[in-house]
């Protein structure tokens, strides 16, 4: 099969297409026929060497979201069968023709496999930090980089809790905040007092996925500590904040999934595509990946 792979740790240009042994399902397992994977700024991180460098094998097929049609199913219990529809993690490099399948959920008709493929991370981060902030309806809860893949589906998933959101984002993307239902502030010097404008009845709790300093005004905003969580400010235990990075269980990852896929077949949940891109095109997608400025998700197709 082609996969996008990576032989050496580098920049987007260590990337190429290549022929490689196709996955097949074992005991348990359903395999994939990958219509979309998703670019997320992990898939960097990694191929640059920053983690996890001593267990790479290379060549190593990268991506970790699929959304494709099952095509093989191995012995043993499954809920699914031959043609299904599904998206959700990948256990091999998602980046390839063919991936063995992790979570996954049915997906409705209703949402395109590109859409379908920028919820897995996102939909499972925001999730688990809105778990972790005990949200609820009638909270006003302060999201920054509201107006990224992560932080937009975030500020819906807060939305449909039945929330009040305030958003942080450029003054560019303000249009688009007020369009998903939340009150943009523009970030920066005097955010306090913006933040504090809009939502005089005070903020319950913080989501940070921009991780560019905004802790300390949270915490000003917040009068302490409590209830603030972010995904990707390193200095968080500098300042007693919970950081949140990842291990929810698969079997409530698939479970959250399926929720926010009813949500996005019914209109509740909207997934903003930046650019689609052929496998042979991956490099330019991680470029733009790592520029840390794409407009949505970007998602590669074989």
């Amino acid at each position: 099969m082609q996969a996008v792979v990576y032989e050496e740790f580098g920049g987007p240009e260590v990337l190429h297409t290549l022929e490689i042994e196709e996955p097949h399902a074992g005991p348990g397992e359903v395999r994939i026929a990958v219509r979309a994977a998703g670019v997320n700024p992990m898939d960097y991180k990694l191929r640059r060497g920053w983690f996890n460098a001593d267990a790479a094998v290379f060549p190593v097929v990268p991506g970790f979201e699929v959304a494709g049609v099952v095509d093989e199913v191995g012995e043993g219990g499954t809920d699914f069968v031959v043609g299904d529809e599904v998206v959700g993690w990948g256990k091999t490099g998602t980046f390839a023709e063919y991936t063995l399948a992790g979570a996954i959920a049915k997906k409705p008709a209703e949402v395109s496999f590109e859409e379908a493929v920028a919820l897995p991370v996102a939909g499972e981060t925001s999730a688990r930090a809105l778990r972790l902030l005990e949200l609820k309806a009638g909270e006003t809860v302060l999201i920054h980089g509201a107006a990224g893949g992560v932080g937009a589906v975030g500020v819906q998933l807060a939305l449909a809790l039945g929330a009040t959101v305030i958003g942080t984002a450029a003054e560019a993307n303000h249009d688009y905040l007020r369009s998903l239902g939340a009150v943009p502030v523009t970030y920066g010097e005097g955010l306090v007092d913006r933040v504090r404008e809009v939502a005089p009845q005070g903020i319950d709790a913080v989501y940070d996925v921009a991780g560019k300093g905004a802790l300390p005004d949270s915490i000003e905003l917040r009068g302490g500590t409590d209830r603030i969580v972010t995904i990707a400010d390193p200095t968080a235990a500098d300042h007693g904040i919970t950081f949140s990075a990842g291990g929810t269980p698969p079997e409530l990852q698939a479970a959250g999934l399926r929720e926010q896929l009813d949500l996005a077949a019914t209109g509740k949940l909207k997934l903003k595509i930046a650019e689609t891109f052929p496998f042979t095109d991956a490099p330019k997608a991680a470029e733009i990946s790592e520029s840390g400025h794409p407009k949505g998700k970007l998602v590669l197709k074989p």
